[in-house]
């Protein structure tokens, strides 16, 4: 089963930018469905955008615009590039696989966004 790993994330100003990495441990990573969620303090997890093998995507809306899901077939990686980022944006965020094989989540990365 394909393994996941995040990086990226960080401490910036509202206003800023971050890229997010997902890296998936094999070939097959590049032909599964990718999604990024969130969860900050206190709060439930929330699935915040998807990407499918052949390019399509879906935002969830508080993103929309902001977000966008860059990938690079050759490196097995599903980048998330956060723009325009608000206190709102702070949360531990995961990538999530779905292939062949089942879902596998990466450990997730620390973004945290200051006023």
């Amino acid at each position: 089963q394909v393994q996941l790993v995040e990086s990226g994330g960080g401490l910036v100003q509202s206003g800023e930018s971050l890229k997010l990495s997902c890296v998936g441990s094999e070939d097959s990573f590049n032909g599964d469905i990718i999604s990024w969620h969130r969860q900050a303090p206190e709060k439930a997890r929330e699935w915040i955008a998807t990407l499918w093998p052949g390019g399509a995507t879906m935002y969830t809306p508080s993103v929309k615009g902001r977000f966008t899901l860059p990938r690079d077939d050759a490196k097995n990686t599903v980048y998330l590039q956060l723009d325009s980022l608000k206190p709102e944006d702070t949360a531990v965020y995961s990538c999530q696989s779905t292939g062949h094989d089942g879902t596998t989540w990466g450990q997730g990365t620390q973004v945290t966004v200051s006023s």
